[in-house]
């Protein structure tokens, strides 16, 4: 009776291998779900990303307001006719002024 009763426990774990850690075992699984998770997270950054490069574009093909804020920024260009005035703090060091450099924006 007792060599029955280990033989049906050697062979209840036997069954449960494949449960637990087979190819389709339940930590496998487990470990998909965590990839498919993290798949998503990852997703939908880009897709913020991407909403936002493609709000940026259409503002740079329709209106004339982004590029010209570019230019401003990016670029220290002026408009014609326009006064550059910089205001330096007590800290930072004094640079040449951006308006004799600068490529006038018409």
């Amino acid at each position: 009776m007792r060599l029955i009763t280990l033989a049906l426990a050697a062979l209840l774990l036997l069954i449960q291998y494949p449960l637990w850690l087979g190819k389709g075992g339940w930590l496998r699984v487990a470990d998909y779900e965590a990839q498919v998770e993290a798949a998503h997270k990852k997703n939908a950054e880009l897709i913020a990303r991407n909403a936002k490069l493609d709000s940026e574009v259409r503002d740079l093909k329709d209106g004339t307001g982004a590029v010209e804020e570019r230019a401003r920024y990016e670029l220290s260009m002026i408009k014609q006719n326009e006064i550059f005035i910089q205001i330096v703090g007590k800290g930072q060091a004094t640079a040449a002024p951006a308006a004799a450099t600068a490529a006038p924006l018409h």
